[in-house]
């Protein structure tokens, strides 16, 4: 019985390794780029990520001063890293620009080291790999492909299609790999160097498949997240995060509350109120004071008068956990209106809030992140060495097909 189960799930996981070999192949080789995309663009463009300490570091609000003065534009927020030898990264809203763009500062000296906002050639290479990891480089052609849909959507959907192909490989791999003896377990835990090449290619395939089990799991149930939005609100109601879209004013009714509320907005919105001063310096003491540990912050000015600050703080180290804290904080005495804490989060929601850490490796840090590295290396080479198994075995019944002619006709004889 196990064996005619075992040789239906063998066939069903060679058709769709075969169906979504190619797709599987491109997606995982960026992915496997994409993981270290932080590290590659930081060291590509070291100059704009690192600076020489010298002296004493000039405060976050001279610089922003510095800043707003040369461009001639407004500061809407910053990333401040807690390394002496990093630059301020400040999010500078210009006139007529849709969204802020980024600029580079010297902590020490007020250098401005971007000019423009313009991509470097590491920023271009690492937005062809997001490309090619997400919509398969569609969203690069200009001309719709289909009528029904756009470029990426299509290829948000075929991605989708051959992830979840991929998640059935995994878990039939899963009992196909159990072996039909237990005397031979052992064999399926290590790789036959001595063997000839195509016994080599087997072990490859099922051992590094073995070893990396979960950590294909992991990634191929988390990537439809991005695709399909059934699957999107089924993950979110699983571990309990789900949020009904709210309407146009906010309300889950689409409805202001209360008597005139229309009236209410429309005459705050006429009524001119100068924006807050706000200090950059004052903003992370009163963070660090809150949230006590080591950590980079970014800081989200408010973009309309009374609106609140906004804070994350993210862990630093080896061995830091992905899930950052948010506080929001009073414009006018800084004082924290709410914090949301990861830590204080249920476990249920913390594994659903970190849904993009799972699938990037970026859980615990640079340790996770290496074993994702490896897993998603590994996971690139499954099409090529399955494929290898398969030709292989095909070849083998060829010889024996026509030995078995042969035999008839001799016996006919």
């Amino acid at each position: 019985m196990w064996k005619s189960i075992r040789n239906f799930l063998v066939d069903l996981h060679l058709y769709a390794g075969l169906t979504c070999g190619l797709i599987v192949i491109a997606v995982c080789l960026s992915g496997t780029i994409y993981v270290y995309n932080t590290e590659i663009r930081e060291w590509a463009d070291s100059e704009r990520y690192f600076v020489e300490v010298t002296g004493q570091k000039k405060s976050l609000d001279e610089l922003k001063t510095v800043v707003e003065t040369e461009l001639s534009a407004e500061v809407v927020g910053a990333n401040v890293y807690q390394d002496d030898d990093r630059t301020v990264q400040f999010q500078v809203k210009e006139e007529g620009a849709e969204r802020p763009a980024t600029y580079y500062v010297n902590p020490y000296t007020a250098e401005i080291l971007t000019i423009s906002p313009e991509k470097t050639s590491a920023e271009e290479f690492m937005g062809y790999m997001f490309s090619l990891h997400r919509w398969l480089l569609l969203d690069r052609i200009e001309e719709p492909i289909l009528e029904s849909m756009g470029n990426r959507d299509l290829g948000r959907f075929i991605n989708g299609v051959a992830t979840l192909l991929f998640l059935f490989g995994v878990m039939s791999g899963m009992f196909i790999w159990v072996p039909q003896k237990v005397k031979s377990w052992k064999q399926g835990l290590k790789i036959k160097w001595s063997g000839n090449w195509k016994r080599v290619n087997h072990d490859l395939h099922n051992t590094l498949a073995f070893y990396s089990l979960i950590i294909l799991f992991v990634m191929a149930v988390t990537g439809p997240f991005w695709s399909y939005e059934w699957y999107r609100t089924g993950w979110q109601k699983t571990w309990d995060i789900y949020q009904a879209q709210s309407g146009p004013n906010g309300n889950a009714g689409g409805r202001p509350e209360g008597r005139g509320g229309n009236e209410v907005e429309k005459a705050a919105e006429e009524e001119p109120v100068a924006k807050e001063i706000i200090s950059f310096d004052e903003v992370v003491a009163a963070s660090n004071s809150t949230l006590s540990y080591e950590g980079n912050l970014r800081i989200s000015l408010p973009n309309k008068p009374k609106g609140d600050v906004s804070v994350s703080k993210a862990r630093t180290g080896f061995f830091a956990k992905s899930g950052s804290d948010q506080l929001t904080l009073d414009p006018a005495s800084l004082e924290v209106k709410e914090a949301k804490l990861f830590s204080d989060l249920p476990v249920r929601q913390q594994i659903g809030r970190s849904v993009k850490s799972l699938h990037t490796g970026e859980i615990f840090g640079q340790f996770s992140k290496f074993i994702w590295f490896v897993a998603c290396l590994i996971a690139t080479s499954l099409p090529i060495t399955g494929t290898l198994i398969w030709w292989n075995k095909r070849k083998k019944k060829k010889p024996s097909r026509s030995k078995q002619s042969k035999n008839t006709q001799v016996e006919m004889a």
